[in-house]
């Protein structure tokens, strides 16, 4: 079958879902000699960066269940699966979903402690973890077994494997979790529908340029890899997944690899900042994209002037220098990225702009009360789609305090301009109400510091409410070569605009391993704000 007319029939194909994509692409009539999935460790023997088939991809998903169902797991069983390979977590969560199963993916960065109470929270059937992650949870109370490694899973006989469980819609497929920015990590529930409403609609559509031979840079436990893991099935493209997605790491295997497109997320990004791309093979880059926070526009810019891209002319279809970079806003709970907006070289539409909407959610801007604002005015990002979380797995309460009136309120703070984009301004809890109306945002400020300063390649504005007023605090984070003993305070005042200018205390360069940050890199601003508290009460 071709791909544009298997892209066709899996959008239409009532039955499938994020739980069975793998099953239902070889049941209409998929190539099972066709691109799998590519990793960059090896697999039951098989060499790393060698593409598996999607025969092969199936074989091996067929023996992790065969070797489950042995053990006892059973459709709905929460399994906690905690290991640092890419291959281990997809192959885990594709073979648990098979029987019907419910994978809980956790980040191999978590802290054992973190960890251990995440897992007693989940109340699974049990846990499968590396040797490295077997190993930190020594000592801790899970209240389930450990079941043995995804290495172990592998030698299971897939001639055994139970046939593939039937999905309803409403069944729930996996659990990923937040980035645990205040201590426990959220445990976050998609349904077998909910997680590919968005790869049904995409299915609808053109397949874009760029997305036939990926890079995927996303965190492995992420719900972002579980959806570019179906669409990558669905498109019959080929896909390599990175386990680490440091700067260096993702730059040597574009080198290597060649991809058409980068998925990841803005930390990611801000890291290629740091490099001279020109001195590296980037040429093949048609598409970088951008899900979880929205991206920076001087790190934007870097990679749009690198790579390349198809364009139409009088003389049809022409290559040109540059590459595209489509930006947005996600995050675990959204199920997919809520908005888009593409750039280039040529494009000048920043001011963390996220766009508009894609077609499948509605989305709003809402006061306290959860009512509409009008156009322009700030408020709270509320969102209403098909792609949404199902709630918090065990967590009735924090699951409802995020909604209001229909909407899932998902902590951002936008406007709209008279055109109907958005814009993102800040995560409410970094923002700070500076009374007579006025209220400072630091993501917003970072951008206006960023887009003033080419010698800083990234930096963390942190504001904070002491007693008798509110006080802001940069920290910079200097290009190789920028001059550290530079006072740049008047540059960075002049960038920040009146109302935040007036509360800068100090301009601070940092190393970025001075930034604390979550097991996903966002950085822990809370912990910034207690740890100048703390310095301003001693």
């Amino acid at each position: 079958m071709r791909t544009r007319g298997l892209r066709g029939a899996l959008a239409a194909d009532t039955e499938v879902g994020a739980g069975n994509v793998l099953a239902r692409v070889l049941a209409h009539g998929a190539d099972p000699d066709g691109p799998g999935l590519t990793f960059d460790t090896a697999v039951d023997g098989h060499p790393a960066e060698e593409a598996l088939t999607l025969g092969r991809l199936d074989e091996r998903v067929a023996a992790r269940a065969a070797w489950l169902h042995e053990r006892g797991v059973r459709p709905r069983d929460p399994v906690a699966v905690w290991a640092t390979a890419a291959a281990d977590m997809v192959l885990s969560f594709l073979a648990l979903a098979r029987l019907g199963a419910i994978p809980a993916l956790m980040n191999g960065k978590l802290r054992p402690e973190i960890a251990a109470e995440y897992i007693r929270r989940l109340r699974g059937v049990g846990v499968l973890a590396d040797d490295a992650h077997t190993a930190l949870l020594a000592g801790h109370d899970l209240g389930v077994p450990l079941l043995g490694t995804p290495a172990q899973a592998g030698t299971g006989d897939p001639a055994a494997a139970p046939a593939h469980y039937r999905h309803h819609p409403d069944d729930p497929i996996v659990i990923t979790h937040t980035s645990g920015t205040t201590g426990v990590p959220k445990a976050v529930l998609h349904s077998h529908a909910s997680l590919f409403a968005a790869t049904r609609h995409l299915l609808t559509m053109p397949q874009a340029q760029g997305t036939t031979r990926i890079l995927n840079a996303l965190p492995a436990p992420h719900t972002a890899t579980v959806l570019m893991v179906n669409q990558a099935l669905g498109n019959s493209a080929q896909m390599l997944l990175l386990s680490e997605q440091d700067g260096e790491r993702v730059l040597d295997a574009i080198q290597r690899w060649h991809p058409d497109g980068v998925f990841g997320f803005s930390v990611t990004w801000a890291e290629l900042a740091r490099f001279d791309l020109s001195g590296y093979d980037l040429d093949s880059v048609r598409l970088w994209f951008n899900t979880g926070d929205c991206s920076h526009e001087p790190h934007i810019r870097r990679l749009v002037a690198v790579g390349s891209r198809d364009t139409v002319t009088r003389d049809g279809v022409v290559r040109v220098p540059g590459s595209v970079f489509i930006d947005g806003l996600g995050s675990s709970e959204m199920g997919h990225s809520m908005f888009h907006i593409t750039h280039r070289a040529d494009t000048d539409r920043y001011g963390r702009c996220i766009g508009r909407p894609y077609q499948f959610t509605r989305v709003a801007v809402l006061d306290a009360d959860g009512e509409p604002v009008p156009t322009g005015e700030v408020g709270f990002l509320g969102v209403d789609s098909p792609s949404l979380f199902r709630g918090y797995w065990n967590d009735s309460v924090t699951t409802y305090r995020f909604r209001q009136r229909g909407w899932y309120l998902t902590g951002d703070l936008v406007r709209t301009d008279a055109d109907g984009r958005f814009y993102h301004l800040d995560r409410a809890v970094d923002s700070v109400d500076a009374g007579d109306g006025r209220r400072l945002f630091t993501a917003l400020s970072e951008e206006r510091i960023l887009a003033a300063c080419p010698d800083v390649t990234d930096c963390t504005v942190v504001i904070v409410a002491e007693a008798g007023g509110v006080v802001t605090d940069v920290l910079l984070e200097l290009t190789a070569g920028a001059d550290e003993t530079e006072d740049r305070t008047e540059r960075v005042r002049a960038a920040l605009g009146a109302d935040v200018a007036a509360t800068l205390r100090r301009v601070v360069p940092v190393r970025s391993a001075d930034i604390p940050v979550t097991v996903t890199g966002k950085v822990r601003k809370v912990v910034l704000r207690e740890r100048y508290l703390t310095e301003a009460a001693s």
